[in-house]
């Protein structure tokens, strides 16, 4: 068996831990699809729990669920002790914990030379346990004090333990996500909300959509498999790049940035699809006639919205798309005080959470303040087209949002695969930070020539 594994590992440039883990991540496909077929609620959280245990103990071993314990036991602990201040407790203590694992294994490193640890599993599951915490405090608060995705998510009383472990092992979806809420959880294995009998019949049925995503899947391996070899991050550290010219330094990191989505597309795919079959990805129906069902919880990204994303601004709705949510919505939004707009420093702010999330590498905190900085200058852009009345203008800086999207995406995108400081700033450096001084020009420039809103043909005609 081992020399099986150890073929189909050289097959497809993994090593034999990654291809063990991407079989048992795989196996949550089946797994989740005999969640249906489970009869009664209580062994529903039963099983949920039970199965992302063993499969986690069958990925990384049994040292991984001890490690998953304690953020579990300790988010808990906080909303069974002290409701008014547990969701804040929970931040800090889950974020804490995951910080010193990220330190204490250096997954990035892990990762980088093709290996794997239960990190990855564990920041998924520290989304789960701060938001469980947060919702259950934000149950205390006066209604008419909350915005709509509170209303929507707060619990008002404590979930059960069972219940809260089955939400946060559900049937493996702690490997890579999607994260969703607990609320919709429980009413998923309760059978009600949007899950409950009603006029347009039972659930609808999953399968197509399971295969969409299989197929999208299939289609994201076998891009990735045909373009990692052509565009190794083992290129910058060769004399060869060093001797490049500018233009291909800049399209050789474009192209190491595109290829290494696909591999990320798969993993959301399979994700996906494990989620849709269980029915939980379930998320209601279309207004159209006949109505459609939705599978919005499941989806974690939309490929052709980020390789043709207008505009930087829409990269968090596309991208990573339940954890970009829980960014607004646990961190992004509660920054805002009340009666006053957002600014620069609750995206900061947020994109520092994410790259901290990430893990402590400076490659990772490079990226996110570039992604800010580069969402910043796409507004200025924006600004500019809504302020033009001229039509060929407005088609142009529709144009040139796109282009310094694509473009500072893949620029930025280098210090997330290449993580160290050193080799980070080499990188950019190497293509004189157009990168980063693109973004800044384009913010200074929002101040010295402010947009102006278009006025209407009927205030012209005045």
């Amino acid at each position: 068996m081992e020399l099986g594994l150890e073929t189909m590992a050289a097959a497809i440039g993994v090593s034999v831990p990654v291809l063990w883990f991407l079989l048992c991540f795989v196996a949550t496909i089946p797994v989740s699809f005999l969640w249906r077929f489970v009869p009664g609620t209580l062994p529903k959280h039963v099983y949920s729990a039970f199965s992302g245990l063993v499969l986690s103990y069958l990925s990384f071993g049994i040292s991984s669920n001890l490690l998953f314990l304690v953020p579990m036991l300790l988010g808990y602990a906080a909303m069974l002790l002290y409701r008014p201040k547990c969701g804040i407790i929970t931040f800090f203590l889950s974020f804490g914990y995951l910080i010193g694992c990220h330190v204490y294994y250096m997954s990035g490193d892990a990762w980088k030379e093709g290996g794997i640890d239960a990190t990855g599993a564990l920041m998924v599951l520290t989304l789960k346990v701060i938001s469980s915490a947060i919702n259950y405090n934000d149950g205390l608060l006066k209604e008419e004090d909350l915005r709509e995705a509170q209303k929507k998510y707060r619990l008002v009383k404590l979930p059960s333990l069972i219940e809260y472990f089955g939400y946060c092992l559900c049937c493996g979806s702690h490997f890579a996500g999607p994260v969703f809420e607990i609320k919709d959880y429980l009413e998923w294995t309760e059978g009600e909300g949007i899950w409950a009998p009603s006029d347009k019949g039972l659930s609808p049925s999953p399968y197509g959509a399971t295969f969409r995503a299989l197929v999208q899947a299939g289609i994201s391996m076998a891009v990735y498999l045909y373009l990692v070899p052509y565009h190794p991050l083992s290129r910058f550290g060769e004399p060869a790049y060093q001797e490049w010219g500018f233009w291909r330094k800049l399209s050789f990191q474009y192209m190491s940035g595109f290829t290494a989505r696909w591999k990320y597309y798969f993993i959301w795919s399979i994700s996906e699809a494990s989620i849709i079959i269980s029915g939980l990805g379930f998320s209601g129906w279309t207004e159209s006639s006949p109505p459609k069902p939705k599978w919005d919880r499941a989806k974690n990204v939309d490929i052709p919205g980020v390789e043709l994303a207008k505009s930087a601004v829409v990269l968090p709705l596309v991208w990573n798309i339940q954890v970009s949510t829980w960014l607004r919505h646990y961190v992004y939004e509660r920054l805002i005080t009340k009666g006053k707009k957002p600014g620069f420093f609750q995206l900061l702010a947020t994109q520092t959470v994410s790259a901290v999330w990430h893990g402590l590498y400076p490659g990772y905190m490079l990226f996110f303040v570039q992604s800010a900085l580069m969402i910043a200058g796409s507004r200025v852009i924006y600004r500019w087209e809504q302020a033009s009345n001229v039509g060929l203008v407005k088609k142009t800086l529709v144009f040139i949002n796109f282009a310094y999207t694509l473009l500072i995406l893949n620029y930025s995108a280098v210090g997330f695969l290449v993580l160290s400081l050193h080799e980070s700033l080499a990188l950019y450096g190497s293509v004189y930070y157009v990168g980063t001084i693109l973004p800044i020009t384009l913010i200074l420039l929002g101040y010295i020539i402010p947009a102006k809103p278009a006025r209407s043909k009927a205030r012209k005609q005045q």
